[in-house]
């Protein structure tokens, strides 16, 4: 038998063409080894189009795994181990740089016979160019092995594959079976055995014919944990926060969350509005809201634009609403399937005119679950509109935390129907914090005109220079009430240096991972992250003026001097939030961005910081 060699962690990757499962693989490896009590990160690696061609070099699909000894918090930089269905999707990823030098690959070699002789030659001559970049490739009977058990090794090879990596990585295949059972808990019994006996079939043909196995610490965590995607979360923590009706409409990568809605909402009273359109969906959600609930739309960049309109009618007429904008690339359709942080400043200020909204952006998959709970209490609260910030890196990354213990805190009280004391006015703003009783539909007395127009106390349209600069004072001064209460997020790492880096959303994991390996080299370099964007808590400022540079990092467009001669101290175009902290803090603030379609890596960050402190000054 051989001895498992021990390690820290590992990166493994498993690409296919589309519909050959290996995003499910990928997926049930994370949850088998989280279950085992290692840390782990997943990253889906989805093609841009829906169907890609067959043996493409820019189809490839599957799934990433970072696996740890200790708590994961990002995918990491470079893959260790590859296991590939065909050789055209991995040159993909080797094209991306996504496989570190060396790395192993597990490659399906049946292409090398294949009747089509295009198609064997051109297997033999991307195999001949992996082995001699330095890659260690060995060819796998993946077919074959799975023809013993199913007729169509399509609809069994993500298992064989996955019972290799049970092997490989040591974890239980007890745990595995019942992984399988899971995925296929919606099939009948004959699917879920033939599914297991392909996960063992791989299983003992690792163990019979690989020469080399991996053991990785895992500490069994002492509190029960969940595992999912952001998107989950997002989906479970709508259902925890007691808001009751989503309106939506299909768009990549925000769907899933409703899909999963959609699924389980009804059993707890929920409903999920599919609208015809995105502005039909805002509508549909700020009208449910104005009856008494708060509502929850969904989208994507394109989607959020639609409803920008909407929004502002919501902020106009203070209803209450909440708006999950699960970011992709763009702009205009851009990257449909693929990461990126660009929605910053349309979701800050995209609507016409002055309307003041919440913007909170999640760091990390535990965080879109409880994420959902604040939003609903402050749009209640405050009776605003309050956007969270999520992308497609969250969207379908894995990861286990600790199980929700559920609150009745959590829930909203229920609807107010109350009569309306004599006098009151459905506009009467609080003078020192904008604030007012929220008046719904059937309350005894409360009965008034909504209007999107300019409006008095009373509701009534007003065109006169006191009534619009009331409403616009009062509806400012709620993002001042709120800010009062926030508290500012921790340093990571010492409270002064010679830089800091801050980020927001999911770079988190990246930014920490890089500042903490150089600190333990002897950098003086800390990182600061951001959850409220707007409004942001008190101290902030101060932060940022203990250190000697301060630099953003941020998954989106940012010009670079050093490559573009043309950029200049007058034209440059920093990042959205080096601009929102150069503006409100006046501090030389410098910004690092990454737009490649991909989650920021700790290695890139790393090599970003070791530039800027590199630098004589940050540029102005």
């Amino acid at each position: 038998m051989k001895e498992a060699v021990t390690l820290g962690e590992h990166i493994v990757e498993i690409v296919s063409d589309s519909g050959e499962g290996a995003q499910r693989c990928g997926q049930s490896l994370g949850a088998i080894a989280a279950k085992s009590g290692n840390g782990v990160w997943t990253v889906e690696i989805i093609p841009a189009e829906i169907q890609p061609p067959a043996r493409s070099i820019a189809g490839a699909s599957g799934n990433r795994v970072r696996l740890g000894a200790r708590r994961v918090t990002n995918g990491g930089d470079q893959a260790d181990l590859v296991v590939a269905f065909n050789e055209q999707v991995l040159l993909g990823r080797v094209q991306a740089e996504e496989l570190r030098p060396g790395a192993t690959i597990l490659l399906e070699g049946r292409w090398r016979n294949d009747r089509d002789p295009l198609v064997a030659s051109a297997y033999a001559e991307t195999y001949d160019e992996l082995v001699g970049l330095g890659y260690r490739v060995l060819e796998i009977p993946m077919e074959r092995e799975c023809l013993k058990l199913v007729p169509d090794p399509r609809r069994g090879k993500n298992m064989f594959v996955l019972g290799m990596l049970c092997g490989i990585y040591s974890l239980d295949l007890e745990l595995a079976r019942e992984q399988v059972a899971i995925t296929f808990g919606k099939k009948d019994a004959k699917v879920i055995a033939t599914n297991v006996k392909l996960l063992e079939a791989g299983f003992a043909w690792a163990e019979e014919n690989l020469d080399f196995k991996y053991r990785i610490p895992a500490v069994r965590a002492t509190e029960p944990q969940v595992v999912m995607n952001g998107n989950t979360a997002l989906a479970l923590g709508i259902l925890a926060s007691g808001m009751e009706i989503c309106a939506m409409y299909p768009i990549t990568p925000a769907t899933s969350a409703s899909h999963y809605l959609s699924e389980v909402f009804e059993r707890v009273g929920g409903i999920v509005h599919q609208a015809e359109d995105e502005i039909a969906a805002c509508a549909f959600a700020i009208g449910a809201s104005y009856a008494g609930k708060v509502a929850v739309t969904i989208t994507s960049g394109p989607g959020y634009s639609l409803k920008q309109e909407g929004i502002g009618l919501a902020a106009m007429a203070e209803i209450p609403l909440v708006v999950v904008d699960v970011q992709r690339g763009g702009p205009s359709t851009g990257l449909p399937t693929k990461a990126e942080q660009g929605d910053l400043l349309a979701v800050l200020f995209g609507t016409h005119g002055d309307a003041p909204k919440v913007v909170y952006a999640v760091s990390g998959i535990e965080d879109c679950f409880y994420a959902m709970i604040t939003a609903r209490k402050i749009a209640e609260t405050f009776n605003m509109v309050v956007v969270v910030l999520s992308d497609a890196s969250l969207a379908t990354a894995q990861q286990p935390f600790p199980r929700p213990v559920f609150s009745e805190d959590w829930l909203a009280a229920p609807v107010d129907q109350t009569p309306v004391p004599p006098g009151a006015r459905p506009y009467d703003w609080d003078a020192s914090t904008g604030l007012v009783r929220r008046f719904i539909p059937g309350q005894p007395g409360g009965m008034h005109t909504v209007t999107g127009l300019a409006h008095d106390r009373e509701s009534h349209v007003a065109y006169d220079p006191q009534s619009n600069e009331d409403g616009l004072r009062h509806r400012s001064l709620k993002l001042a009430a709120l800010q009062k209460t926030l508290r500012c997020p921790p340093v990571f790492g010492a409270a002064e240096g010679d830089l800091l880096v801050v980020g927001w959303g999911s770079s988190k994991g990246a930014i920490e991972e890089a500042v903490e390996g150089l600190r333990a080299e002897g950098h003086r370099v800390s990182a600061l992250h951001l959850g409220f964007i707007q409004p942001m808590p008190s101290g902030i400022g101060d932060i940022l003026r203990r250190f000697g540079k301060v630099m953003t990092v941020e998954s989106s467009w940012a010009d670079r001097p050093a490559e573009d001669p043309i950029v200049d101290a007058d034209n440059r175009r920093y990042s959205a939030l080096a601009m929102l902290l150069r503006s409100r803090y006046l501090v030389d603030v410098d910004c690092w961005t990454e737009a490649r379609g991909r989650p920021i890596t700790p290695g890139s960050v790393r090599s970003a910081i070791l530039g800027a402190l590199a630098r004589e000054a940050v540029p102005a």
